[in-house]
């Protein structure tokens, strides 16, 4: 990887470009042409921050997640009863989803679909996020379980899982249908579904 600037203003155009191409088209679909025109710059420009398309996917990826974490922290505030969390995180999914600004759909969702099977490093990289997300919701789920629901039966991480398997499927299917609506809604069942295990 270049050891050029870590943060400028032209590699922020790159990443902004790079996503909203790749969201709506595809990472194989969308070229480094596309990315430096939609960026206003040059490849030049391109090939100072990047030695590869690829090298620009992976980093993309991870800016995208990263900005997903701080997201989330920034929903919960101050917030410390683990339930209440449970429920912003869930909230703030089915609010996004109505933006447009917003839902556009994922990039972690995207990558995994599309990559996985012909990028072994961004597929890891796939797992590995999707790990971390199961694994700090999850915490939050067990954190919840055992004060308000200490004897069920139910597996936070599994649990977790779940609610990702039900944002990530939702964004396909609203993207199928061109109507992101589906996504706040099958929402919404979850957390009916998750009051009825907490029981409140």
């Amino acid at each position: 990887m270049k050891t050029a600037q870590l943060h400028s203003p032209t590699k922020e155009r790159l990443f902004d470009a790079a996503q909203a191409l790749i969201l709506a088209k595809g990472f194989a679909a969308t070229t480094v042409d596309e990315i430096c025109g939609a960026a206003k710059l040059t490849k030049g420009s391109f090939f100072h921050y990047f030695e590869s398309k690829d090298e620009l996917g992976k980093t993309v990826l991870e800016r995208f997640c990263a900005k997903g974490k701080q997201m989330l922290e920034a929903v919960y505030g101050n917030e410390r009863d683990p339930l209440k969390r449970v429920y912003r995180q869930i909230e703030t999914f089915a609010k996004m989803s109505q933006d447009p600004n917003l839902n556009k759909g994922c990039l972690l969702g995207c990558f995994a679909q599309e990559l996985s099977d012909t990028h072994p490093q961004i597929r890891t990289i796939c797992c590995q996020e999707f790990g971390a997300w199961a694994e700090r919701f999850g915490q939050e789920l067990a954190r919840a379980k055992a004060q308000y629901s200490p004897k069920a039966s139910f597996d936070p991480h599994e649990l977790a899982e779940y609610f990702i398997a039900i944002v990530e499927g939702s964004m396909i299917l609203g993207k199928a249908k061109r109507d992101m609506k589906v996504v706040a809604q099958n929402l919404r069942h979850f957390k009916m579904y998750l009051k009825s295990l907490f029981k409140c």
